[in-house]
């Protein structure tokens, strides 16, 4: 596995080795001694994934503290593109957004540590997402950030007007009048 810094210390985009021939292709997508050593020492705990359609929009979400997670995502078929953003108070690239293509012909993942707001679009005709997570789901601890009025570096990808979006989601608080959780060195 090539792992590739972003310019968001933590944020990793994993680009695994595959092996192909005339069957069709072989990876290992995930080896916990592995991602130890070279990403981050997270356990992960829940395995999500959903199926979404072209235009479709998710997040910006994150858990709250006691309950913050870590994410390590993948589209397994069709192609998003995938956003964090930095939300702990403090940090030096608070506000600041990494985005990465993730595809079924990539196969890359993108790790998300604690403290950043995610999302994903889609650009293929559908795409099944699928995200491994190092806390159990809280419904108490949800939070978000509209895609109606994101932090200033995050240029969307899907102008949000012609999104297919949740109506929880539409209802998320601008990302300007945005209180958050996390504080930079603490989490």
């Amino acid at each position: 596995m090539e792992v590739i810094s972003t310019e968001i210390e933590g944020v990793k985009i994993l680009r695994p080795k595959i092996w192909s021939d005339s069957r069709g292709y072989f990876f290992e997508s995930f080896r916990e001694s592995e991602f130890h050593e070279k990403v981050a020492p997270v356990k992960f705990v829940q395995e999500n994934e959903s199926r979404s359609s072209r235009g479709v929009m998710r997040g910006l979400h994150f858990q709250k503290p006691p309950f913050a997670q870590a994410k390590l995502v993948r589209c397994v078929e069709g192609a998003v593109i995938d956003f964090a953003v930095d939300i702990r108070k403090g940090s030096p690239t608070f506000g600041k957004c990494v985005m990465a293509e993730l595809t079924a012909e990539n196969h890359q993942q993108f790790f998300i540590p604690r403290g950043f707001a995610h999302g994903f679009a889609v650009m293929s005709d559908s795409a099944v997402f699928q995200y491994k997570c190092d806390e159990y789901y809280h419904p108490e601890a949800e939070g978000g950030i509209s895609l109606l009025a994101p932090p200033d570096g995050l240029v969307l990808p899907i102008d949000p007007a012609d999104a297919v979006m949740s109506g929880k989601d539409l209802a998320l608080p601008a990302f300007a009048d945005f209180v958050s959780p996390f504080i930079y060195g603490n989490i």
